[in-house]
């Protein structure tokens, strides 16, 4: 009866430790792909921040000038190249969107 029990204990110290080695291989993997992504997101933040420098910049050279009462042909100008960039970013958009459709379209049938 003693074997029985050295035997049946060995094989849970064997499985408990197997299980360990398992349980902290994972853990390490997962670790290292949160820190990966943790540097990654580092980086997007620091690019994040150089384009919010640029956007700014960029803002405050060019000021915008309110003057409701100046030539009404320079009014007009600027509001048809505005309707004419709102047009393209929206045959922009309308054409993802159209692929991206299309390719759900292909997955779901």
């Amino acid at each position: 009866m003693p074997v029985l029990w050295f035997i049946v204990w060995t094989v849970l110290v064997l499985a408990t430790l197997a299980g360990a080695f398992w349980l902290g291989r994972d853990l390490w993997r997962k670790s290292r792909a949160l820190l990966a992504e943790l540097e990654r997101a580092g980086r997007v933040v620091g690019e994040l921040g150089d384009r919010a420098e640029a956007l700014t910049a960029a803002a405050e050279a060019q000021p915008l000038h309110h003057d409701l009462l100046g030539d009404p042909d320079v009014h007009r100008a600027r509001l048809a190249a505005l309707q004419a960039a709102r047009a393209a970013r929206r045959a922009q958009r309308q054409l993802r969107h159209a692929t991206t459709f299309a390719g759900w379209r292909a997955y779901t049938r």
